[in-house]
């Protein structure tokens, strides 16, 4: 029996295909269980986070806008979040305490 997420996996392609589309690997600098991302409105800062958090419903949402808004053209070359920082900062800590 197989047990479906299709959350998670598409929460995974858009990962994959950001990473493809860039030409550029951030895998250099991240440890293994974590992914990089760009969050920011107007100045982009980078943050470290696992990948944990792809299976969170509230997560998943903001990959949801970040397709929306850039598809899969990233313009820091890397997987970038559409929110405010302080948004993602509040909802990163609420993970995880969870």
């Amino acid at each position: 029996m197989a047990i479906r997420l299709p959350g998670i996996l598409h929460a995974k392609n858009v990962f994959r295909r950001a990473n493809f589309f860039s030409g550029q690997s951030t895998s250099i600098d991240v440890p293994k269980g974590y992914l990089a991302v760009y969050v920011g409105e107007s100045e982009k800062k980078r943050f470290v986070i696992p990948i944990s958090f792809l299976n969170e419903p509230s997560f998943q949402e903001l990959l949801y806008k970040a397709e929306e808004e850039f598809g899969f053209n990233h313009p820091t070359g890397g997987l970038t979040i559409p929110c405010g920082e302080q948004m993602f900062l509040d909802l990163t800590s609420r993970l995880r305490s969870l």
